[in-house]
């Protein structure tokens, strides 16, 4: 097994005032020529916006792009039909494909929204567009793996053009609970939302992430009550 890890305030940081983001990856003003992805995983930002607030129109093509509200809502409009807000509890994939223009707007005018977009470079390019959006939190169980993602359009959580797989779980103090990689030849980054693991004898704490490759399966024992999203990607 091979790790690598990331602490929490390694990551860039940007701050506009109405957005405030952390970048585990190289991203906009933040270039490291060391943190340029993990695999086919090119963007984790961690954003805040305040209310009222958000990303104007702007547009992407050839890229899976996941949101992930954590608190509050996340207003969305693109170009392809779609409007309306992303909930906490759910999570919404595009497949910008040929192209695609949309914005990202704080869902309240008053309360802030904080939520990851996260980009996974695609295994097919020029893709027609599309949107998906899911309510997970309601089919979580407690101290497991949840299959927020995959590669399938019949499986649980929305689907992308990649061999991959997200899974979220919030987890209890002491727990130990063992996830194995759905393609042996992937990686796994672990991104602790809340709380506190271990996982091969390296301690995470909020926000920190560890990548884990070379491996079959690994074991995360939980030292806090903690939430944890595990994003397993091809690495080549």
């Amino acid at each position: 097994m091979k790790t690598l890890y990331h602490a929490a305030d390694s990551r860039g940081n940007a701050d506009h005032g109405w957005l405030k983001s952390r970048h585990t990856f190289s991203f906009a003003n933040y270039l490291n020529p060391e943190r340029m992805g993990f695999g086919a995983l090119r963007v984790i930002n961690d954003d805040f916006v305040i209310g009222g607030q958000g990303f104007g129109q702007h547009s992407h093509r050839d890229m899976e792009i996941i949101s992930i509200p954590l608190s509050g809502k996340l207003g969305h409009g693109d170009n392809i039909g779609h409007e309306g807000i992303i909930e906490t509890g759910e999570i919404q994939v595009m497949s910008a494909g040929t192209g695609i223009t949309h914005s990202e707007m704080n869902g309240d005018a008053n309360e802030p929204v904080k939520f990851l977009q996260i980009w996974v470079i695609p295994n097919k390019m020029g893709v027609t567009p599309r949107y998906q959006q899911v309510r997970m939190d309601e089919h979580m169980k407690a101290n497991e793996f949840n299959q927020v993602l995959s590669p399938n359009a019949d499986d649980a959580g929305v689907w992308i053009h990649q061999n991959a797989w997200f899974h979220m779980g919030n987890f209890d103090k002491g727990v130990t609970e063992t996830y194995d990689l759905k393609d042996a030849n992937n990686g796994v980054y672990v991104l602790v939302l809340e709380g506190s693991v271990t996982i091969n004898g390296n301690t995470l704490a909020t926000r920190d992430g560890l990548g884990v490759w070379d491996t079959k399966s690994f074991i995360m024992d939980a030292t806090e009550d903690s939430r944890v999203l595990l994003m397993e990607v091809p690495m080549q």
